[in-house]
């Protein structure tokens, strides 16, 4: 055990980020076994896409919980490996349409499979009941209820 396990409560973001970063390691690992050239990062764009077809970025910004510049970014990525493509929306030329490409859309074929692995593994890992999952967003609720920071002023003072 280290100095961060040894903490607990203070170093949750240090261990949700060693898990997160894990998951994802393993994760591209998993890819690459299975003959897929996919970043793991570029999922909940993938997975959005693939669901709701077109969507703006602000509404992918949205859906994954990222903020605007971090999803550009992204799309950025996906673009360039052809993944993905854009238009101008008819009704509001200030607005880009987002959707998957054929190989994007062949790319979700492929990794369907592998999702379905990947998601009884991660069932293993993070316990059957989804514990973890039940932690998590009871966390995210009380966070948007009240912040951190608000949280830890309130208590200061």
């Amino acid at each position: 055990m280290n100095i961060i396990d040894e903490i607990g409560i203070l170093a949750i973001s240090t261990r949700l980020q060693r898990l997160s970063e894990q998951l994802r390691k393993d994760g591209a690992q998993i890819y690459a076994y299975n003959n897929i050239d996919f970043e793991p990062k570029w999922f909940p764009v993938i997975y959005t896409l693939h669901v709701k077809e077109m969507l703006g970025v602000v509404e992918i910004a949205n859906e994954i919980g990222y903020s605007h510049p971090s999803t550009i970014s992204l799309l950025k990525e996906l673009e360039k490996q052809k993944i993905t493509s854009s238009k101008k929306d008819k009704l509001d030329e200030r607005k880009r349409l987002i959707v998957l490409t054929a190989k994007g859309k062949e790319l979700v074929v492929k990794m369907q499979p592998v999702w379905e692995i990947m998601s009884k593994a991660l069932n293993e890992i993070t316990n059957t009941q989804n514990n973890l999952l039940k932690a998590i967003e009871e966390a995210e609720e009380n966070l948007t209820r009240q912040g951190f920071f608000q949280r830890a002023l309130e208590l200061k003072g």
